[in-house]
């Protein structure tokens, strides 16, 4: 094997060994056979609930081990591949040639799945291996902040559908002329919320305007806010004294009916004035359910911003606002898409704009847990 390929190597095995102990494989083992044992007893199911929080979490443990043990077993594989391409060298040089090939990009997929496993680690929070709630806003800019929001709208969800995560769309408000005041939905997945929460804050597009006459420059901006989604265990409870509930029918963009039916819901909880709504089920009850669901989350993010506060007072927080410098995103007068505050760039605005996100969000995973640290 050339020395490069040798340092790549050794380089890969010592990351995959580094993931492997803070992963701790010998508890990871011993939890997914003490929740097989537990998924075993016939009486578990007397307990839905608690059911499913065990064949869920044995599910996650058994998907880490064989997650762990594949990428080890390629990584074993890969001298082999090179060592096969060397011996073929002097018989057949074109073979040896698509071999060595396929021994390089087998090496280059592995290094971008041990990266990625490498940052999830990193997220260690309370409620990082949850799914996430994101909400998007447009914000100054007029029309083109509006356009704007839906871009990003879209860019989140392409990336969600390229990684394979299911979301669903809670509600749209459409503006006037074009895009959308704002939009909410939840990507589901292990860790969404830890991966998607550097995403929260301030993002800035700088484009000709296509809604404007000239050839004039126009600053757009859209706030992102990424919540975990609530669980049981979080104990958030909403006294239905403390809620106002409004149905209203449904619409699309334009005003246009998507429903004939007072099936959309606006929950406002009054001591905090959170307003939450919901339509984008047909059933009044399922939108009911889903704005409770969001209001919840954004409860639980109010108790954990509060005691944020008081910790930092006493002097042992952190920059609870490190989300509010955000990203860039320039069009014209040359293209670049830029963290403000990992300085990561790229120059190929359209292929982050259509879900290109894996990097950023490595860059700032790394970021925040350097800043934590």
């Amino acid at each position: 094997m050339q020395p490069e390929v040798t340092a790549d190597l050794k380089d890969l095995k010592s990351t995959l060994t580094t993931i492997e102990r803070v992963m701790d494989l010998e508890e990871l083992s011993t939890r997914a056979r003490e929740l097989e044992d537990q998924s075993a007893d016939p009486s578990l199911w007397d307990d839905p609930d608690h059911a499913q929080q065990v064949t869920s979490e044995l599910s996650r443990t058994q998907a880490k081990l064989r997650k762990i043990s594949g990428l080890r077993g390629r990584l074993e594989d890969i001298p082999v591949m090179y060592e096969m391409a060397e011996e073929e060298a002097g018989d057949d040089p074109a073979a040896a040639k698509d071999a060595t090939a396929m021994a390089d990009e087998e090496r280059a997929s592995l290094r971008a799945e041990i990266e990625a496993l490498e940052v999830t680690t990193m997220l260690s929070g309370d409620y990082d291996q949850r799914e996430a709630v994101v909400s998007i806003r447009s914000g100054a800019g007029g029309v083109d902040a509006a356009d704007w929001a839906e871009m990003l709208l879209r860019m989140y969800t392409r990336w969600a559908e390229k990684a394979g995560h299911k979301v669903d769309v809670y509600d749209i408000s459409y503006a006037e002329e074009a895009g959308i005041k704002s939009a909410t939905f939840v990507v589901h997945g292990e860790y969404m919320y830890g991966t998607l929460s550097v995403e929260q804050g301030a993002h800035r597009l700088v484009r000709i305007s296509p809604f404007g006459s000239g050839d004039k420059r126009q600053t757009s901006f859209a706030e992102v806010e990424v919540l975990p989604v609530v669980e049981q265990t979080d104990h958030i409870d909403i006294p239905e004294s403390e809620i106002r509930v409004d149905v209203y029918r449904s619409s699309g963009p334009g005003g246009q009916s998507v429903n004939t039916t007072d099936s959309a819901v606006r929950i406002t909880h009054e001591p905090t004035g959170i307003v939450v709504t919901c339509q984008n089920e047909k059933s009044q009850i399922q939108n009911r359910a889903s704005a409770m669901r969001v209001l919840q989350a954004k409860l639980l993010e109010r108790k954990r911003e509060e005691e944020r506060q008081e910790m930092d007072a006493l002097g042992a927080g952190g920059n609870a606002s490190w989300g509010n410098q955000m990203r860039s995103y320039v069009l014209h007068p040359y293209q670049m898409v830029k963290d403000l505050r990992t300085n990561y760039e790229v120059n190929d605005p359209s292929k982050v704009l259509d879900g290109d996100l894996d990097k950023f969000l490595e860059e700032g995973i790394r970021w925040r847990m350097a800043q934590q640290s």
